[in-house]
Formats: C-alpha cells, sequence, structure tokens
C-alpha cells in the first residue's frame, strides 16, 4: 500500500506518480485529449455534417454520473475499509492469544508455548497467501513441523486447517489442568480469527454486480468522447484542455472504485497485507523473547507499517 509523505508540496500533489492513478488511466484520457484535438481541428463536423450538442445536457449528465461514481466508490471504500479492521481485529487477537499462551498457568514447556505462538504467526500468513491465491509454502515452512506444513498445504482451506490446530492447543491447555473458564477465554480468541476469516472470505468472495460496474464504465466512456462536441463552440483551442481535466477525473474515480473494490490484491492502494502479517509475526516473536526478529515492511515513502 502507498503511504503518502506527511507534508506533500504543491510539486509533489502535482506531478507525482506514486499512489496516483494516472498509470492506469493516461490511455484512456490521451485518448479523449487527441478526439478532442481532431474535434477543434474539424470544428466539430463529421462528414461535413456540425455535431450540435449543447453544454446544458452535459453538465446534467455530467452531474448524474458524478454522483453514480461517487455512490460505486463509496461501495468500493466499505469493502476497503470493512478488510482494514477485519485486519487490525486479528492483529490484536493473535497478539491477545500470543500473550495467553506465555502468561495462563499452563504446562512449562517451552517448545509446546513456541508452537502454539507459531501457529498464530502461521494463521496470518495462510490467510494472506489464500486471499491472493499464493502458496504459503515459503512463509509457512519455518512456521510448522514438516508434517503438520504437509497437512496443511493439503487442506483445501489452509486458514482453517490451522484454526484447527490451534482448536487442539486450546484442548491441551484443558487436558494440562488450566482452568475451565481459561480454555473457553482461549478458545474465544480462536473464535475471532474464524470470524476474521469468513468475513474476509465474504468480501472476496462478493464483488460488486458486473452489471452495475460495466454500466458505469460505458457511461464514462460515452460522456467523455462525446464532451469535445459540446465545448468546440465555446471553448475553442482550450477544449482539449478542459476534457483532458475531466476525463482523468473521471476516468480516475473509476479506476480507483475497480481497484479498491478488491482490497486484498497487491494494487498500490490496496491493503498492505505483506506488511500487517509481518507486523504479526514481529510483535508475537517478541512475546516470546526471541531477539533475531523479521526484518519489517518498507513502505514505498520509507514508513514503516
Amino acid at each position: 500500500m502507498f503511504i503518502p509523505p506527511r507534508n506533500p508540496t504543491i510539486f509533489h500533489i502535482l506531478f507525482s506518480l506514486r499512489g496516483s492513478i494516472a498509470s492506469k488511466i493516461w490511455r484512456r484520457v490521451a485518448y479523449t485529449m487527441l478526439l478532442s484535438v481532431l474535434v477543434n481541428w474539424t470544428h466539430g463536423e463529421v462528414y461535413d455534417h456540425k455535431v450540435t450538442l449543447t453544454p446544458t445536457a452535459f453538465t446534467i449528465m455530467g452531474l448524474t454520473l458524478a454522483i453514480f461514481l461517487g455512490f460505486r466508490n463509496t461501495a468500493s471504500y466499505d469493502r476497503f475499509w470493512e478488510g482494514r479492521k477485519l485486519w487490525g481485529e486479528m492483529l490484536i487477537t493473535c497478539r491477545n492469544l500470543a500473550r495467553q499462551f506465555i502468561t495462563l498457568p499452563c504446562s512449562p514447556r517451552a517448545e509446546a508455548t513456541r508452537h502454539r505462538v507459531y501457529l498464530a504467526i502461521a494463521f496470518a500468513y495462510a490467510l494472506k497467501n489464500q486471499l491472493r491465491g499464493k502458496d504459503p509454502a515459503a512463509e509457512l515452512a519455518p512456521l510448522l513441523p514438516p508434517d503438520l506444513l504437509q497437512k496443511v498445504l493439503a487442506a483445501p482451506n489452509r486458514p482453517t486447517a490451522i484454526l484447527m490446530e490451534l482448536g487442539h492447543a486450546s484442548r491441551e491447555l484443558g487436558e494440562e489442568g488450566l482452568d475451565p473458564q481459561l480454555v473457553a477465554r482461549v478458545d474465544h480468541e480462536i473464535g475471532a480469527l474464524s470470524h476474521v476469516l469468513g468475513g474476509c472470505e465474504r468480501i472476496q468472495s462478493t464483488p460488486i454486480p458486473y452489471t452495475y460496474v460495466l454500466l458505469l464504465h460505458r457511461t464514462v466512456h460515452i460522456y467523455c468522447f462525446l464532451l469535445p462536441f459540446a465545448l468546440i463552440d465555446t471553448i475553442g483551442y482550450l477544449t482539449p484542455v478542459i476534457v483532458g481535466v475531466v476525463s482523468y477525473t473521471f476516468f480516475g474515480l473509476d479506476a480507483l472504485g475497480d481497484e479498491i473494490a478488491d482490497p486484498f490484491d497487491e494494487e498500490p492502494n490496496d491493503l498492505p497485507l505483506d506488511a500487517i502479517s509481518r507486523t504479526i509475526d514481529i510483535n508475537l516473536r517478541a512475546q516470546l523473547g526471541e531477539t533475531e526478529l523479521p526484518e519489517p515492511v518498507q513502505a514505498k515513502e520509507g514508513v514503516l507499517l
């Protein structure tokens, strides 16, 4: 995820490409401006026929389109923000779970405690890779015993397989003599991780309806391609400039809504899942007292997440 500088200058705001949607839409904006240049050159005539469009109609249409884009982007941001809350909840839950495994009065075996804490770390990495459709083997291998690693990798839902192992760990705490009320608290935290998993799967498996998105894409393109014909008689040679600004705004809002609608992807404006999962890894290892910790994920503007 792109992290903007704390005090951006006017130059940075106007010309920086980092974190900008311009890399995705510049071709569409360029096509629209070239069309505007052509319309300006022909004075709005197509095969000797003057195309007459009034700015009033485009003003009303533009206002409606802006509201339509706003509603869609609000829905997309709701998905983005819900995903961020779920991953924030997972960070808190994993810390709580590690604290309980380490401090509750149960078996003093350090290797058993470390294995249980590593399961919580492995859950974060497994969920991240499942949401992105990637193989988690490289990140899970240092955390799980070889036999358990193969079992988890063979499971159709790897985070669920790790939750099952955490459930077995909770049962072992009861067998070791831990108070049932304290065991129930541990199980409650494991249930919270299951809630996070279900919430992320709900977001990923329920995209914004394609018909809705397709209608918006078509309307934005039609509006921007016809706009030069409405401005040529009133603005003249400045038509390409005005059309470029308007098309950048509408194409940009359209593309940004598409980007954040799937918050778990690896686009610049998506959630920083690598950074969050690495933070969980570092925090839980530190709770164990380990000193050799993984390096934090470096943000693009030098800010550590």
